[in-house]
């Protein structure tokens, strides 16, 4: 397997929206605009790529010494179990080693993050239209 994890560009970005769309991650896909300005605004920002192609992606945001938060992490459905979230988490948290690094993730995968030493804690969420 040659996976190599580089920086996010601008000419990655549809390659992006192309695994959001198949992953069914639709608000990220249809809200284009916001979607890129989120990644060009991310200090956390890589790719994983295996002959050229796009696999996998995590975006997050850093203040390079107490959090590092994963705001998305995929991986391709056909490139899955081949360690290449962990590689993305691992390259990520080795840039900024003395952060703790924080998710949120569903249910569903729990068990995945667990399993890479990731402990459950608790929090909230409240989006500007919610009163």
């Amino acid at each position: 397997m040659s996976i190599y994890i580089t920086k996010f560009e601008e000419s990655d970005f549809s390659a992006i929206q192309a695994l959001n769309k198949i992953e069914g991650w639709s608000s990220l896909v249809h809200n284009w605009d916001e979607t890129k300005r989120a990644w060009q605004n991310s200090n956390v920002s890589f790719v994983a790529k295996e002959h050229g192609e796009i696999v996998g992606y995590i975006r997050g945001m850093t203040d390079e010494s107490v959090t590092l938060y994963v705001c998305e992490i995929l991986v391709h459905p056909k490139h899955r179990g081949k360690g290449i979230g962990r590689q993305l988490l691992k390259h990520s948290h080795q840039r900024y080693p003395t952060t703790r690094m924080e998710m949120l993730a569903t249910k569903k995968s729990s068990t995945y993050y667990e399993g890479l030493g990731f402990r459950l804690f608790y929090g909230f969420r409240k989006t500007f239209e919610e009163k």
